[in-house]
């Protein structure tokens, strides 16, 4: 039968209860839960699910929310009714405690007002717990921060591990690790042939007192001794292997084979070693022996250790923690946030050493009188306060201080104290977890069998004391842990830009490992705290052995991968006597194609534009532009005025080419050509006007005089017939007359290089080299007539279309071509031919990026080596992207999006950086390449000149020049290193192919008239 007082709607209803036996059997709570809206607001903590045993047969209830452990001894003892008990309406739901043949039912909490006064500053709310995360997330950008750093209680250490095991580490490692009195060798065999496979074997040697107190030669040659003779048992003595070097004591990290001892702990006092470098010790010892030779690639904390060795297993993997003995966790952190490190690209690991999260009072306002009973009377006041609050080697010392305060307070023991429980040390956190344990009531049963052992006659209600008491401790070590761990979850959900992130958290630690509850705790917190992390928790498996052949392991295959990357790579790189190769090639190219005799075989052609003069700013009057170069073209009209109130004002139109029309008739094009012309100048008010015109056609076009050009070849998906062969000026004059509506003067036909170069020749006089890096690539520049053999005459200058796009068809460039630019060209539709601009134009650059990324990943170098279909698709890499990547302003989540879009759903931080550096590198071959060709325009100019010193100004266009972040320094810097004796100026131009065939016709206009007169 079960009897209480008191109204269930009161929330803090007491109730006495009688507990009746049966001959069935008695009835007892056992196995611990929490309760979901109580326990989280740290009021009433956790309580247990019912069991009903008799004596025949096992019957189990679980129940909801459950209730705390009751003996028939506990009879007659008051519970608090908690508050949730009165918002739940069912029998089932309510089934907390149910005796045999009764059907009464209740929820129990022991009243116990010395364990509620005590524990009550110990539980921490949902809403505590979130302020902890954001004070922890404070601390970590102060670590992070150069100027921060050194006031900050989080040091965040850089660690120099840059990146965490992919699955493709194969290989024999040797890992040493030393952090007491013994050390371990371990030889970690790694293998990836299609399944990941890690072997150890391993050997412990002793470090004697003598060594630990003695010098740095003495322990550093023992420890190499101990070394030979593990290899000379394996018989590997001959071999040279890679070695991983766990050292555990307080180091300062410069690099990833370096590390300088900040000062012994754990009882080492050897001298000459604080300050200096622990690998060259080591490597120094092993020297001096000259019967082996290892390569220290790596030197680790065990926490390292565990987020690598869990990463093997599980890719995910980008967090560390240690929570056992001490505490501590490692991240994988953006290098663009870490002022303490040279770069800004990729990822390194922190090792964050939050133990001593807290020394600089943050954590004060949480911390309770027996946690500065631990800190006063621990060996470092003052220091590692969380850890004093979370880890192993305080836990049982916490619940000790409790009891003996409570003790104290006659709340328990009967107000008996004993020595044993006065001494220090002698509640041992393995205890506690003992004491927590949900099997068959052995954790009160262990509660006993502790309190005996320290001298105490416990009753069955000091027991619950204790066990509770645990609880609370181990319950609120574990919610601290996850509101530290929430505030890295949220950094690095933040550094990718995650909605939701999904990674994965390696553990190690003798608390994690063995508490029976705090595990459970832990991660039920993180996942209520963090409900945008998807967090999957994995227990390594030796961090500090396999953790440091692991970390080896990545880091030597990260420098594998890189030499042969690299090898791949300097294919695509130019020295600088490779470049002055290219500029004098050109320079022959270019006199080959000026002359006569040899014009036809030069693959550069030097076409006569017969353009004679760039502007001089006297030009004057109305001009109409006609720019026709795909599906729409422009009509402009250009007023240039000249004087104090010098100007150009341009007004424009587009119109568009129907399909048909473009694969019409020759005669259909231009009338409709016309018909547009004649509607903008209606548009204009200019109906009947009679006007100069420049018409940039951007087909291929031979020129014989300024305003002639026969069409060579239809390209763009033009085809109108009766037009290739013939003269454009005359089939535009000829739609003009059958009109019968207007007459225009069509004065010039240009090209698109040469109206860029006028553009800006009105800007700046010194303008005299014109040329476009976008889509393609071409330039022009003003020659000296005596040089062009194709026109008559040698008096003045003529503009010189190049054509360079084409330098290198003739096989002039055949030795500085990579294996993917033969790939590029064989798969052009042009096979052959514009070699030069295959190395340098938009088009292609995109091509060539992705068909290094092909090779790469083929190779295992790049993306596991697992295949996007996408990126095999040709011109699925856009040049854009190449622009976009090199972006200084682009993170490398940005970068990632890219290649997401591309298909490489998986890829990873590591795989960003090295497709940036593709980019970089055909990006910057194609801007080197670009200035070799104009330092031998420059040059050949100064020349023609007869100067020691030339100053010129080159106009430019095109997208590649203008939305490539770093082409056109690396351009100009190329120029300035192939062409000394030339000052060279670049301007980069407004509307080419519109404004500059107006100019062209406004400086031809202007020759005319000065002709006449």
């Amino acid at each position: 039968m079960l009897l209480w007082t008191g109204s269930t709607a009161s929330p803090l209803t007491r109730i006495r209860m009688s507990l009746i036996s049966s001959a069935s059997g008695t009835f007892i709570f056992t196995s611990t839960s929490t309760c979901p809206e109580d326990a989280a607001r740290g009021v009433y903590g956790p309580v247990a699910s019912s069991r009903t045993h008799t004596t025949k047969k096992k019957k189990k209830s679980h129940v909801c929310h459950g209730g705390l452990i009751i003996h028939r001894a506990l009879a007659n003892t008051h519970y608090l009714l908690p508050p949730w008990w009165t918002h739940v309406r069912d029998v089932a739901s309510r089934r907390a405690l149910q005796t045999p043949g009764q059907g009464a039912t209740a929820v129990l909490w022991p009243c116990n007002t010395g364990v509620d006064k005590y524990l009550y500053h110990l539980r921490l709310s949902d809403e505590n717990l979130m302020d902890v995360s954001l004070r922890f997330r404070r601390e970590m950008d102060k670590g992070l921060g150069r100027d921060t750093n050194p006031t900050a209680a989080l040091k965040m250490l850089p660690t120099f591990v840059r990146s965490t095991p992919d699955g493709t580490e194969k290989g024999d490692f040797l890992a040493l690790d030393l952090g007491g009195t013994h050390f371990r060798v371990l030889l970690v065999k790694v293998s990836s042939n299609g399944k990941q496979k890690v072997e150890m074997e391993n050997q412990i040697y002793a470090i004697p007192e003598n060594i630990m107190k003695g010098r740095a030669s003495e322990l550093f040659d023992h420890i190499a001794d101990c070394l030979a003779n593990f290899l000379d048992k394996l018989g590997i003595k001959e071999k040279k292997l890679p070695l991983g070097f766990t050292f555990s004591f307080p180091c300062q990290q410069t690099k990833l084979d370096e590390s300088i001892l900040v000062s012994w702990t754990k009882g080492f006092r050897v001298s000459g070693v604080e300050g200096k470098d622990v690998v060259a010790l080591l490597r120094r010892a092993i020297q001096k022996r000259g019967d082996f030779d290892i390569d220290i690639v790596a030197v680790i904390n065990d926490t390292v250790g565990t987020m690598m060795t869990c990463g093997y297993d599980d890719h995910h993997c980008e967090i560390g923690l240690i929570i056992g003995t001490g505490t501590n966790a490692c991240y994988m952190e953006e290098m663009r946030n870490m002022e303490l490190v040279e770069g800004d690209e990729g990822r390194m690991c922190v090792n964050m050493e939050w133990g001593a999260f807290g020394d600089d009072g943050v954590l004060d306002d949480l911390r309770t009188a027996f946690d500065r009973e631990i800190d006063a009377g621990s060996l470092n006041p003052g220091k590692q306060l969380f850890e004093k609050m979370i880890s192993g080697f305080y836990m049982g010392e916490l619940v000790r201080l409790i009891l003996v305060k409570m003790a104290k307070d006659q709340m328990i023991f009967q107000g008996q104290v004993t020595a044993n429980l006065l001494t220090t040390g002698h509640f041992k956190t393995s205890q506690v977890s003992a004491i927590e344990t949900d099997r068959d009531n052995g954790g009160l049963l262990a509660a006993k069998t502790v309190l005996q052992g320290l001298g105490l006659t416990p009753s069955t209600e000091d027991c619950v004391a204790t066990q509770r008491v645990c609880q609370v401790v181990s319950t609120r070590a574990a919610h601290l842990c996850a509101a530290t761990l929430v505030s890295v979850l949220r950094q690095i959900r933040d550094n990718k830009a995650a909605e939701k992130l999904r990674t994965t958290i390696g553990v190690d630690g003798s608390i994690y490992k063995c508490h029976p509850q705090f595990a459970r705790r832990l991660h039920k917190m993180v996942r209520r705290l963090a409900p945008d992390c998807d967090v999957r928790f994995l227990q390594s498996e030796d961090g500090s052995g396999k953790g440091a052949a692991m970390v080896t392991a990545v880091a030597y295959r990260l420098a594998m991968q890189h030499a042969e990357r690299q090898c791949i790579l300097n294919t695509l790189r130019l020295s600088r006597e490779q470049l002055l190769e290219v500029k004098r090639r050109l320079e022959k190219a270019m006199e080959q194609g000026l002359a006569k005799e040899t014009h036809p075989q030069s693959s550069v052609k030097m076409l006569p534009t017969y353009v004679r003069a760039t502007p001089d700013g006297t030009e004057h009057g109305d001009f109409l532009a006609l720019d026709l170069g795909g599906t729409n073209f422009r009509v402009l009209l250009v007023r240039v005025r000249s004087g104090k109130r010098r100007s150009v004002e341009m007004h424009n139109k587009i119109y568009s080419i129907p399909q048909d029309t473009m694969q019409g008739t020759g005669e259909e094009l231009f009338d409709h050509i016309v018909h547009c012309i004649a509607d903008f100048l209606e548009y204009m008010g200019m109906k009947g006007a009679f006007l100069p015109l420049g018409f940039t056609f951007s087909f291929p076009c031979q020129q014989r005089q300024l305003d002639q050009g026969i069409l060579l070849k239809w390209t763009k998906g033009f085809k109108a017939t009766g037009c290739e062969g013939e003269d454009v000026v005359t089939l535009l004059k000829d739609a003009i007359h059958r009109r019968e509506e207007f007459d225009l003067d069509v004065v010039a036909v240009v090209n698109d290089t040469v109206g860029t170069m006028m553009t800006c020749g009105y800007e700046d006089p010194l303008c005299e080299v014109g040329l476009i890096v976008g889509t393609g690539t071409n330039a022009c520049y003003m020659e000296e007539m005596t040089n062009v053999e194709l026109v008559e005459g040698d008096e003045g200058r003529m503009c010189v279309n190049m054509e360079w796009g084409a330098f290198g068809d003739g096989g002039e460039l055949d030795d500085l071509c990579a294996e993917f630019d033969r790939i590029v060209d064989e798969n052009s539709n042009n096979q052959g031919k514009q070699r030069y601009e295959k190395m340098i134009s938009g088009m292609y650059l995109g091509e060539i990026v992705r068909n290094v990324l092909l090779d790469f990943t083929a190779k295992g170098l790049l993306f596991r080596g697992k295949l996007s279909e996408r990126l095999k698709t040709r011109g699925i890499f856009e040049t854009k992207f190449l622009s976009q990547i090199e972006s200084d302003r682009l993170a490398l989540r940005q970068v990632r999006s890219i290649l997401r879009h591309l298909g490489l759903t998986s890829s990873t931080c590591d795989d960003s950086i090295l497709v940036k550096e593709v980019c970089g590198v055909v990006g910057r071959r194609a801007a080197q390449l670009c200035g070799a060709g104009l330092a031998a325009v420059v040059d050949k100019v100064r020349r023609n000149r007869g100067l020691e010193h030339l100053r010129i100004t080159v106009g430019v266009d095109g997208t590649l020049y203008k939305l490539h972040p770093h082409f056109s320094g690396i351009m100009r810097e190329t120029v300035q290193d192939l062409a000394p004796c030339c000052e060279v100026s670049f301007l980069q131009s407004e509307d080419g192919s519109g404004k500059g065939a107006a100019l062209i016709t406004a400086v031809a206009c202007r020759m005319r008239d000065a002709a006449l007169h």
